[in-house]
């Protein structure tokens, strides 16, 4: 019953909040992902860092962050 830990985490929040950062032209913040998915801002946080972790996104700075290939693959 194991399984990938990886495959908890990419529910259908995961998949919105990749699929925001796939369409954005620039690095998103919490907030912005949070605007243009309608998820709770505290969600969209505790999220992204799950997905940093398992290596879907990366931070780019402080508060921003880009879709890696894996993340990508996905939603696609």
């Amino acid at each position: 019953m194991g399984g990938n830990p990886s495959e908890k985490i990419i529910d259908e929040v995961a998949k919105k909040i990749l699929k925001s950062l796939a369409e954005a032209k620039e690095t998103l913040t919490c907030k912005d992902i949070s605007g243009k998915t309608g998820i709770d801002v505290r969600r969209v946080a505790a999220k992204v860092r799950w997905l940093q972790e398992y290596g879907y996104v990366r931070r780019v700075e402080r508060g921003k962050y880009e879709i890696l290939n894996k993340g990508r693959e996905v939603i696609s």
